[in-house]
């Protein structure tokens, strides 16, 4: 499926004031898409990453996302729900499969752990429909994610809005947004796991 089209042919239809709950990994990944979609819904950022083993980094980063909001002017105000800091929600998901390597089964079922809480936050504020950055990474497994979107779109009084950010130059977007406002951007995913793989 060409989960951009989907994207395009959702947004045809969406009406002044709709909101959305948009999951963020990061500032850099945070900027293109909020440049796409900052015209089309009421954005509120949803910072929600158990997987940021080391809190330093956790914070960082989401700075780095409100620091990036605001020196941006899109249509309506952009606002940030930070989640709770809870790495050992992420590490009891990640018992037994501590081996896995890099965007395998581990991967999964984070992706799922992060959508999961998405949706659910999404149905209890009353937002229209709920997204995730991660699809902007050339790194992370889009079929996986908007499939696990499928599934929480069933379960959660919410819709799931389909995306592949990397679409459309969106990757290379991020990366010139992140050299015009500064901002930091990070060579691992965030987990510790990540963290050791890139340094072998």
């Amino acid at each position: 499926m060409n989960y951009d089209f989907e994207m395009e042919e959702q947004i045809k239809n969406i009406e002044e004031g709709t909101k959305l709950l948009l999951h963020a990994c990061c500032a850099p990944c945070s900027s293109a898409v909020l440049e796409r979609l900052g015209d089309f819904f009421e954005i509120s950022i949803f910072y929600y990453n158990p997987n940021i083993t080391e809190e330093e980094e956790y914070q960082k980063r989401i700075l780095e996302v409100k620091k990036f909001i605001s020196c941006i002017h899109p249509k309506y105000k952009i606002s940030v729900i930070e989640g709770n800091y809870e790495p050992e929600i992420f590490f009891n998901m990640a018992k037994g499969l501590e081996h896995e390597p890099e965007r395998g089964k581990r991967c999964y079922k984070c992706y799922e752990l992060r959508l999961e809480e998405t949706a659910r936050v999404a149905e209890v504020l009353g937002f229209h429909y709920f997204c995730t950055t991660l699809t902007l990474s050339p790194h992370k497994n889009s079929n996986w994610i908007n499939e696990i979107g499928e599934t929480l779109n069933r379960k959660y009084n919410t819709n799931y809005l389909y995306s592949d950010f990397k679409k459309k130059n969106g990757y290379k977007r991020s990366i010139e947004l992140s050299k015009q406002y500064h901002l930091y951007r990070q060579d691992y995913c965030g987990c510790i796991y990540s963290k050791r793989e890139k340094r072998l």
